[in-house]
C-alpha cells in the first residue's frame, strides 16, 4: 500500500510539472502572437490615417480590400534601403521582439531539457538503486538470509521481478524450515526405532534360533513362536512407515459402527478370556460413518487391547457408541489404575511407554491408533484418573 502512494504520488508530481510547461509554452506564444499583431496593427494604423489626409477619395472599402488581399506585386521600393521582405520584418519593433522572443523562446526550450534530464536522471539512479538493492537481495538468498524487506522498495516496472523474488524468498524460507524439521524428524525416528529395536530384536532372534537349531521342535511350541514374531515389532513398525510413506490407500465407504466395533471386540476376545475380562457394548443409536473398515478395526481394537492391558482380572471394559447430528462418538472405559498427568500428554507419540505401561509395549498401538482415526475426519482424546481412562473418538460427518 506505501509503494501504490507512493507510485501514485510520483506520477501526480511529473504530471503537474509537464502541465506547467506546457501552459507556459502557449502563454509565451500567445504574448508573442498579440506583441506581432499590435505592431502591425499600430503600424497599419498610422499608414492609413496619412493616405486618408491625402487622398479623401479613398473609401474606406477599398483601404480594407487592399489590407485583406494577398495580390500584391512584388517591388524594390524596401530593396533600395536595404530591407529583404523575404528575411526581414519591414517593422524594425518586430525585429526587436523577434530576437527578444528568440532568447525567451531558446532558454524556455533549454529549461524544459534540463527539467527533462533531470527526471530522467533521478528516474535512472532510482532505478538503479533498486537493481541495486535486488542484487543485494539475490546474494543474502544465497546466503540463506530469507529475511528480506522487499517490499519497502518503491513500486515501478521493477515490482513485478520484486514480487518474483519475495515468492521465491518465501517458498525458499518454507523449504529451508520444512527441511529442518524432517531432518529433526528423521534424526528423532531414527534415534527411537534404534533404541525399541534392541529388545524386540533380541527376542525375535533367539525365537527364530530356536525354531533354526531344534528341527524338532514340538509343532505347537513352534507355531507359537512364529506368532509371537508376527505379532511383534516389524509388523507394527512397517504399518506406520506406510503412513509416513504416504502408501497407505483408505478405501472409504459407509459402513455401521457398532459393526466395526464387533469385529474390534472379535479381535480381543481371546485376551479378554485369558483375563475374565467382561466388554460391555451399551449403542444407544443406530450410527454410520464413512471410512475405510480395515483400518479403523485396527484402530479400535489397539485401543480396546491398550484399556485390558491396563485392567485388573476379573474387571470390565465399557464401550458406549452414540450419535447425533455432528458426529458419531465410540466412548471405550477401563477401570484400572488410569494414566498419570505427566504421561497422559504424550501417550499417543511414537514409542512412548508410560510408566504403567505393560513390559511387553512397544508405544505404537496409540499412535497408529490415532493417525488411522485422523485420516477417516475423526480425532481421539483420553481422560483419565487414578479410578481409570475413558478414550473418546469422534467420527465427524463433515
Amino acid at each position: 500500500m506505501k509503494n501504490k502512494i507512493r507510485l501514485k504520488q510520483y506520477f501526480i508530481s511529473t504530471l503537474i510539472v509537464a502541465m506547467c510547461l506546457f501552459v507556459l509554452f502557449l502563454a509565451l506564444n500567445i504574448y508573442e502572437y498579440h506583441t506581432y499583431t499590435n505592431n502591425f496593427n499600430n503600424t497599419i494604423g498610422a499608414i492609413v490615417n496619412v493616405i486618408k489626409d491625402k487622398y479623401p477619395e479613398i473609401t474606406d472599402k477599398e483601404i480594407i480590400t487592399i489590407l485583406n488581399s494577398n495580390d500584391f506585386e512584388s517591388n524594390d521600393f524596401f530593396t533600395k534601403y536595404g530591407i529583404d521582405i523575404n528575411n526581414k520584418s519591414v517593422l524594425l519593433n518586430n525585429d526587436k521582439d523577434y530576437h527578444t522572443f528568440l532568447i525567451v523562446n531558446m532558454s524556455f526550450l533549454t529549461l524544459s531539457i534540463v527539467i527533462l534530464l533531470i527526471v530522467f536522471i533521478r528516474y535512472n539512479h532510482k532505478k538503479e538503486n533498486d537493481i541495486k538493492e535486488i542484487i543485494k537481495c539475490i546474494e543474502q538468498i544465497n546466503k540463506k538470509n530469507y529475511e528480506l524487506q522487499i517490499d519497502s522498495m518503491s513500486e515501478d516496472e521493477l515490482s513485478i521481478l520484486k514480487n518474483e523474488i519475495y515468492k521465491t524468498t518465501i517458498m525458499l524460507k518454507e523449504s529451508a524450515e520444512n527441511s529442518n524439521k524432517d531432518k529433526m524428524n528423521l534424526k528423532k525416528s531414527l534415534e527411537d526405532i534404534s533404541h525399541q529395536l534392541k529388545t524386540p530384536l533380541t527376542s525375535i532372534l533367539v525365537m527364530l534360533d530356536n525354531i533354526i537349531e531344534d528341527p524338532d521342535m514340538d509343532i505347537n511350541v513352534r507355531n507359537d513362536f512364529v506368532r509371537d514374531i508376527k505379532r511383534n515389532l516389524v509388523q507394527a513398525l512397517l504399518k506406520l512407515s506406510k503412513f509416513d510413506a504416504n502408501t497407505v490407500h483408505f478405501i472409504k465407504k459407509e459402513y455401521n459402527l457398532k459393526n466395526i466395533v464387533d469385529e474390534s471386540i472379535k479381535n480381543v476376545s481371546t485376551l479378554c478370556d485369558l483375563r475374565n475380562i467382561n466388554i460391555e457394548l451399551n449403542i444407544k443409536n443406530d450410527s454410520k460413518i464413512i471410512c475405510d473398515s480395515k483400518w479403523q478395526i485396527e484402530a479400535i481394537t489397539n485401543i480396546l487391547k491398550n484399556s485390558i492391558d491396563h485392567s485388573k482380572d476379573n474387571q470390565k471394559v465399557i464401550i458406549n457408541v452414540e450419535n447425533n447430528n455432528v458426529y458419531s462418538t465410540v466412548e471405550i472405559k477401563d477401570f484400572g489404575d488410569g494414566i498419570s498427568k505427566k504421561d497422559i500428554s504424550h501417550i499417543f507419540e511414537r514409542f512412548y511407554k508410560g510408566e504403567n505401561a505393560t513390559s511387553d509395549s512397544i508405544g505404537i498401538g496409540l499412535a497408529l491408533a490415532k493417525t488411522i482415526i485422523e485420516e477417516d475426519n475423526g480425532n481421539i482424546s483420553v481422560e483419565s484418573n487414578k479410578n481409570g481412562t475413558k478414550f473418546t473418538i469422534k467420527y465427524f460427518k463433515l
